[in-house]
């Protein structure tokens, strides 16, 4: 999963995602790259070859967690409310699956 927190720091940061990029950042961590690794950062390079990112990122669906002291909503409201769409879930969930392979 680290390697996948690097590629979006270097991609926030307005850097290329490769290979070398990816080894610095996870090496400036203090992390060992071994060779097993090394075929991890290579797959996610190429999995996220061609792929926007910043696309990707907008169409993910994020759960925050709800504050411990807010109230339940009332009865009524809870009716009011419509379930969400699953058909968009899965077309987010289909995009992260692109880009963390």
């Amino acid at each position: 999963m680290h390697y996948v927190y690097a590629a979006l720091l270097l991609h926030k940061s307005g850097k290329e995602v490769n290979e070398e990029n990816l080894k610095k950042v996870v090496a400036a961590t203090g992390t060992e790259i071994s060779s097993d690794e090394e075929v991890k950062i290579k797959s996610l390079v190429a999995s996220l070859k061609g792929v926007d990112i910043d696309k990707e990122l907008e169409n993910a669906s994020f759960v925050a967690a709800a504050p411990a002291a807010s109230a339940a909503p009332a009865e009524g409201e809870a009716k009011k409310k419509e379930k969400p769409k699953e058909e968009k879930k899965e077309a987010a969930a289909e995009g992260l699956s692109a880009l963390f392979g």
